[in-house]
């Protein structure tokens, strides 16, 4: 036994047990794959066994975070899955982000260990493993069995405000996590495809859901749409996990590519982190068949929206009704709306359960019932289907007339021309504000033709007063667009 090693008699199923039981059941199955790199489950289950003994003489113990800033790739969900084994919390952290940020973050959960290459303001006094270490162990038995307080610690608010750490409110115990993949439609021992950046929640999710289950995990180094379409062929995806941004970016392939790509293994497709548009959704429904699968939700996971293409055809634009928690719709005043009219969305975990996160950084804003809401403006039609606006804090002010992003920006992502855009508001003396449009274009498009294309689209007041085209993506992977810092740097003295 290691030191300090306290067994443990759980109740439930520890991830660790879980994985071991995968591997002895079917141990040259694939588990993991990215790019020319492929694990079996006995392999994965030998190289995390050593990696966890290695952070474990590293310091690193039960309840313990451990930063993980490494890319997508194999050496990422090694570090993951060993944190796990070692009793640790991982807490994935994107190794783009600037190092001031990088340093805040990686200060609010203070690890006992980093994984990364790293600067020193990051890490600290810390100790650090960098980027690529592979563990020299030989004894890949299992570890003794400890459970994390916590299977997760992803990172949020950097757009937004101060940054902050949500750490989940379930320990690494199959039976606290399972019902998640559940509502994300995981099967078992399928083909799990993720393409966007682990570091984000939902992406990081469905990699440690999808091995718990049993499947094959399919992680893509970087998003390629092309390589995404080959990809899903040659391994038979079962489960695809997207945003909006990949889902537009695969429709906009040439047409033969479309035509002639095998996507007949796939069961569900997934999608959320971003309103998709009604012309982009459809247009997947009538191309891979009514496999679509939305969930509405966030890091903190207080409630959840679901909706399979089946409720979406008949309720288009739909999120979905409340699969689990409560939702509601409420005025400036706070007063609950009817069914049809616009407000502020709120949510509450279902009474009864025990709290699905706690912050690092921050404190959530909840009010006196529990309830607290995300900043996103919606509303829920006569069956309890929720539709959602924008962001109470990206709608513009247009001389006294609410004007949202997102409406403009889907409609701007009908032009053939456009790959992407992001609409802000920029200060006006006479109407406060107006929206100016930044577009990122896949060929040369004029301002005047754009303008031409939204008139039948989009009212007269909610035209953008000016544009900007852009030569790199607006978007990450995960289809995330940081508003806010684009605002200030358009505001900036010049």
């Amino acid at each position: 036994m290691l030191a300090d090693d306290q067994p443990v008699a759980p109740s439930g199923t520890p991830f660790p047990v879980r994985l071991a039981e995968l591997a002895a059941a079917d141990p040259d199955r694939a588990a993991l794959t990215c790019e020319d790199t492929t694990l079996t489950r006995a392999e994965l289950e030998s190289a995390t066994n050593r990696f966890a003994r290695d952070l474990r003489d590293r310091g690193v113990r039960p309840g313990d975070f451990v930063s993980i800033v490494l890319p997508n790739g194999v050496p990422f969900v090694l570090a993951q899955v060993a944190t796990w084994k070692a009793g640790g919390i991982p807490q994935p952290l994107s190794p783009k982000l600037p190092t001031g940020e990088l340093a805040e973050i990686v200060a609010l959960a203070d690890p006992a260990l980093v994984i990364g290459d790293v600067e020193p303001p990051v890490s600290g006094s810390r100790p650090v493993l960098p980027a690529q270490f592979r563990s020299a162990r030989q004894d890949d038995s299992p570890l003794p069995v400890v459970v994390s307080p916590s299977w997760k610690a992803p990172a949020s608010g950097g757009s937004t405000g101060r940054p902050k750490v949500i750490v989940a409110g379930r320990r690494s115990l199959v039976e606290e996590v399972d019902p998640q993949a559940n509502g994300f439609g995981i099967e078992r021992d399928g083909v799990v495809l993720v393409p966007s950046p682990v570091s984000h929640n939902g992406p990081h999710m469905a990699v440690g859901l999808g091995l718990l289950r049993g499947n094959h995990v399919v992680l893509m180094r970087r998003f390629d749409a092309a390589k995404a379409l080959q990809l899903i062929a040659e391994h038979r995806v079962t489960w695809f996990y997207t945003v909006s941004t990949i889902l537009s970016r695969i429709a906009k392939l040439p047409a033969d590519v479309l035509t002639t790509a095998d996507m007949s293994s796939l069961r569900t497709v997934f999608h959320t982190a971003a309103p998709v548009p009604v012309w982009l959704k459809r247009h997947w429904i009538d191309w891979v068949g009514p496999i679509l699968r939305e969930m509405y939700s966030a890091t903190e996971s207080q409630a959840a929206t679901l909706i399979t293409s089946e409720e979406w055809l008949e309720h288009p634009g739909s999120v979905g009704r409340v699969l689990r928690g409560e939702m509601q719709v409420r005025d400036a005043e706070g007063r609950v709306l009817a069914p049809g009219q616009e407000g502020k969305v709120w949510l509450r975990r279902d009474a009864g359960t025990a709290p699905t996160y706690r912050l690092l950084g921050g404190e959530a804003k909840i009010d006196p019932d529990g309830w607290e809401s995300l900043g996103d403006v919606g509303w829920f039609d006569d069956d309890g289907y929720l539709y959602l606006g924008d962001r109470e804090a990206d709608m513009i002010l247009v001389g006294g007339a609410n004007v949202y992003p997102a409406e403009i920006e889907a409609a701007l992502g009908l032009h053939e021309a456009v790959v992407d855009s992001c609409v802000i508001g920029l200060p006006d003396d006479d109407l406060g504000n107006v929206p100016h449009a930044i577009v990122f274009p896949r060929q040369p498009v004029t301002e005047a033709a754009l303008l031409d294309h939204l008139r039948s689209r989009v009212a007269p007041y909610r035209l953008p007063r000016s544009f900007e085209f852009v030569a790199a993506p607006l978007r990450d992977e995960a289809g995330k667009v940081r508003r806010s810092r684009l605002r200030a740097e358009r505001l900036k003295p010049r």
